[in-house]
């Protein structure tokens, strides 16, 4: 079924949106603000003369180059001393003594950010003439239709195209149009599908599944008729189809879900897609029941997920949970009860071990995140206690760093109540730095639900240093052969000093084990918690030669 000639207008403004924003101009401050763009434009002219003349590239990539490398464009006029009708004659007697690097030029030209170019650029390579292969690739796609602008996309990810002959290049964008493609649709194609210009042979295997399935949303949806000599649409399409395959779902399913909810493609962004994605996401669940989530409920693309203010209980209480069954919640988890945000709630639910209930529940009853409204009348107490102790941190000597950690702290799923504040005030570095710690214990192995528990009765956890919070775990799951479990139990094990405290007093633990001189009442977490005074008191009542031993063999100075 194609789509009705009502949406057609809708489909080509959408798409053609993002294709109008404009970069800002960059500072030039030697030449006054009301003759910068009169500048640039001399600039461009002279460049483009430069490099078709005097460098012999074909004029129209010339121009290309000049016209889309504004930043490295405006770094060379800032060399040289602006006078308003001599500046051409200026610029033109600068590059004939300063030759540019091209490969400067040409990546910022093709798209890639300015700030990113000298991550691409050459090693002790300045000029084409040095490497023609790259420099023809560009012309090649750009011939058969690929706009100048966005060949960064491919270079970014499949820089290999770029190093594959113009004749292998020709040779491949002839063979999807033997597929029966258009110039504009095999461009949107390899724009969102780089991996496609890839010359191995034959079209075949994944990539044959894939032009099929992209010809049955495009046929289906009779696209072509409403986007002809427009590139962008072809593109943001693939790149919507894109956003389902890079959740894992199997080439051939995606496009006739699609074609159940054609509405995804004409009312929402690509934009959309991927942030409702990423959050969902982020409740920890496979990502391809994510995506079928998404082609399955698409009326969850239109919630507002972000500012709004939910209650812990009150969410949980409206998605169906039983009195005591919040009770038990609340006990367990008090690190988590309060106010918090919609955007926080997937890795609330997660910090309450409760993330595959939600999603399940979202899956088949979407509508409950619609319907939800604010109710934290049974928490008035605690949003009292929050709202008093807030007020501290807000008159302190840096209350902006203050919040910006409190913004952690909710973002990992501690609610607004008097222990996150407690938390709060015992935790230190930026919330940039808290959350690489966090992330750190939690790609370790450390269940979400359990790190959160951890950091709310260990807070000074977050405090060590990324590298040292790594030395630890490893030793803890190496040396000792301990499971991530044992910080349950004793999560302070992390905040003691590696190289001076656990290893040589776990040494001596493991050495005492051996001699059977360990009693059984004396564990390993007392014998790390205890001051050095307090344990060779312990070590001399154990075994009177014990100490002797500690200071000989074990301790380090």
């Amino acid at each position: 079924m194609s789509l009705p000639k009502t949406l057609f207008p809708v489909l080509s403004r959408h798409f053609s949106a993002a294709a109008k924003t404009t970069a800002k101009l960059p500072i030039i401050p030697n030449v006054p603000t009301k003759y910068k763009p009169e500048a640039l434009k001399q600039a461009q002219r002279v460049l483009t003369d430069y490099l078709h003349t005097t460098r012999s590239l074909p004029y129209t990539y010339a121009e290309n180059i000049s016209k889309n490398a504004l930043f490295s464009l405006s770094n060379l006029v800032k060399k040289i001393t602006f006078s308003a009708p001599n500046f051409p004659r200026s610029f033109q007697r600068f590059l004939r003594y300063h030759p540019i690097n091209e490969f400067e030029f040409f990546f910022e030209s093709i798209g890639i950010e300015y700030n990113l170019v000298g991550e691409f650029l050459p090693t002790s390579k300045f000029f084409f003439s040095e490497d023609e292969t790259v420099l023809d690739a560009a012309c090649t796609l750009s011939g058969f239709g690929f706009p100048w602008n966005m060949l960064g996309k491919l270079y970014r990810e499949e820089h290999c195209i770029f190093r594959q002959s113009s004749v292998d290049l020709k040779a491949r964008l002839n063979g999807f149009k033997e597929y029966g493609w258009s110039n504009l649709s095999v461009v949107g194609m390899c724009l969102a599908f780089p991996h496609l210009l890839l010359v191995e042979g034959e079209l075949g295997g994944g990539i044959v599944e894939l032009l099929d399935e992209l010809k049955g949303v495009f046929v289906g949806f009779d696209i072509a008729n409403c986007v002809e000599g427009n590139v962008d649409t072809w593109y943001d399409v693939c790149r919507k189809v894109r956003v389902f395959y890079d959740l894992g779902l199997e080439k051939g399913k995606v496009g006739e879900l699609l074609g159940r909810n054609r509405d995804i493609f004409v009312r929402q962004s690509q934009e959309v897609l991927v942030h409702k994605a990423n959050y969902f996401c982020r409740l920890g669940v496979r990502k391809e029941d994510v995506g079928l989530l998404l082609l399955q409920r698409p009326e969850i693309l239109n919630l507002e997920l972000e500012k709004q203010v939910i209650s812990t209980l009150g969410l949980l209480k409206h998605l169906g949970l039983d009195e005591k069954e919040l009770k038990e919640v609340s006990q367990k988890y008090p690190h988590a009860m309060g106010r918090n945000k919609m955007a926080n709630v997937p890795h609330l639910m997660r910090a309450l071990d409760l993330h595959e209930w939600f999603f399940t529940k979202i899956k088949n009853e979407h509508q409950l995140l619609a319907n939800y409204i604010l109710d934290d009348s049974d928490e008035e107490h605690i949003k009292k206690e929050f709202s008093n102790g807030l007020e501290k941190f807000r008159s302190c000597k840096t209350p902006v760093h203050a919040m910006k950690k409190l913004n952690f702290m909710h973002g990992i799923g501690f609610g607004e109540n008097p222990l996150t504040l407690k938390v709060l005030a015992r935790i230190h570095g930026r919330s940039s730095e808290l959350q690489k710690r966090f992330d750190i214990l939690l790609y370790a192995g450390l269940e979400f639900s359990h790190l959160c528990l951890i950091v709310s009765t260990a807070p000074k956890i977050l405090n060590q240093n990324p590298g040292y919070l790594e030395e630890k775990v490893d030793f803890l799951c190496g040396e000792m052969k301990s499971s991530l479990e044992y910080l349950n139990v004793f999560p302070a094990f992390l905040c003691f000093d590696l190289e001076n405290r656990i290893k040589p007093r776990y040494r001596f633990y493991v050495w005492l084990k051996e001699r059977g001189l360990h009693p059984e009442s004396y564990s390993f977490a007392t014998m790390i918690a205890t001051s050095e005074k307090k344990f060779v008191a312990q070590a001399f009542a154990i075994h009177p030669a014990a100490p002797k031993h500690w200071f000989e063999c074990f301790l380090t100075f």
